[in-house]
């Protein structure tokens, strides 16, 4: 079963940037649940997180898989990502972008992870039945 991290758990940021690049062989149904923690925040600040994928990392695409809505605060937030009808899909980055605006320091600092987990065929066959 693939689960790993796209961004490794206490990562902090205060710029944009890119998490490495994950290879999807593992990765048998190809549908993923990402789990995003937020662990830390200040006060007036935005993340910005996408997924971009491709064949390998030279023809990761422009154009995001799969993006968070922008946000703000601490907390768990689940996005799922089917990528069963592009089997050309082999290698995912995570990509982000930060910002801070109000008083004090303009530099924002953010602390998350991002996790993927593959949510197994069964439990799509199931789904679909119902």
């Amino acid at each position: 079963m693939f689960d790993t991290f796209l961004v490794p758990e206490k990562t902090v940021v205060s710029a944009k940037g890119d998490g490495p690049i994950v290879d999807l062989a593992a990765a048998q149904s190809r549908v993923l649940l990402l789990d995003l923690k937020i662990t830390s925040a200040v006060e007036q600040e935005s993340l910005d997180l996408s997924l971009f994928g491709g064949p390998d990392e030279a023809g990761i695409g422009k154009t995001p898989l799969a993006s968070f809505p922008q946000l703000f605060y601490p907390g768990e937030y689940p996005l799922l990502l089917d990528l069963s009808g592009h089997p050309e899909i082999k290698v995912l980055r995570a990509h982000w972008d930060v910002n801070r605006w109000g008083r004090g320091s303009e530099t924002p600092c953010f602390e998350f992870s991002l996790n993927a987990t593959e949510v197994s065929p069964e439990l799509l066959s199931q789904r679909a039945i119902k």
